[in-house]
């Protein structure tokens, strides 16, 4: 493995993860896929090298808001604002019964950071992952919750105004994974490696460092996957 090659760059904490996970067994990795959700963004793997990957994505749609603070101020913020859109606590019609019912959540979750530059109505959505965030201001966070590949923008039900619905084309992403409680340091450490392993491979960025995060907050931290993506340009 890379953690294996490279000790000396990893945190202890990322190079025993593979130990305590042993440790914990297979009823906690059951816990783990019990807490993510059921569809993930469909792509195909271009390239993998350890735990990093170069990644086409297909199209996909995503609901999006802004926040201003730091990042997990802005995050928690975010979060419970498109969580009410998906389960259906804060949308058009709802005094009326008709907002329609949640969507299901998927997986990853997804915050990235960037310098600025028919269904029926009443049906369920299931919430997908990731959700988005980036900064598209100094203290501004953008976040995205993906939503389910079998809507349209004009099948989902209407967000508030403050949530846009955007359509992401295709795109080619660098990503590398990681487990634990990942903090704005581990976040950091990962993205200056990913940058490393990209210049490597000689991929130009062309967006914002995107956190994607796997699992619920009770998921263990050794059994949590983590990842920290790149938008890269076409060849």
């Amino acid at each position: 493995m890379m953690i294996a090659k490279k000790a000396s760059k990893w945190p202890v904490k990322w190079v025993t993860a593979g130990i305590a996970l042993a440790a914990i067994g297979g009823a906690a990795v059951s816990a783990q896929y019990r807490d993510r959700g059921g569809e993930e963004p469909a792509y195909e793997v271009v390239t993998s090298d350890d735990e990093f990957e170069l990644r086409k994505y297909a199209p996909m749609i995503v609901a999006e808001v802004t926040h201003t603070g730091d990042r997990r101020r802005a995050s928690g913020q975010s979060f419970r604002r498109l969580a009410a859109y998906i389960f259906a606590q804060d949308r058009p019609g709802r005094e009326t019964g008709e907002a329609g019912a949640s969507i299901a959540m998927t997986a990853p979750v997804i915050q990235e950071r960037v310098i600025q530059e028919s269904v029926d109505q009443n049906q369920q959505i299931a919430m997908t992952a990731p959700v988005l965030q980036e900064e598209t201001e100094a203290g501004a966070w953008r976040m995205r919750f993906v939503m389910p590949s079998r809507f349209t923008v004009e099948t989902l039900p209407k967000p508030p105004s403050d949530i846009t619905l955007t359509e992401v084309s295709s795109r080619r992403v660098a990503a590398v994974r990681f487990n634990g409680f990942a903090s704005n340091g581990d976040w950091a450490v990962m993205e200056a490696m990913l940058l490393e392993w990209i210049a490597q491979q000689e991929l130009t960025v062309v967006g914002g460092a995107e956190y994607a995060s796997y699992d619920a907050p009770r998921v263990p931290g050794p059994l949590r996957r983590n990842e920290v993506m790149f938008e890269v340009a076409a060849e």
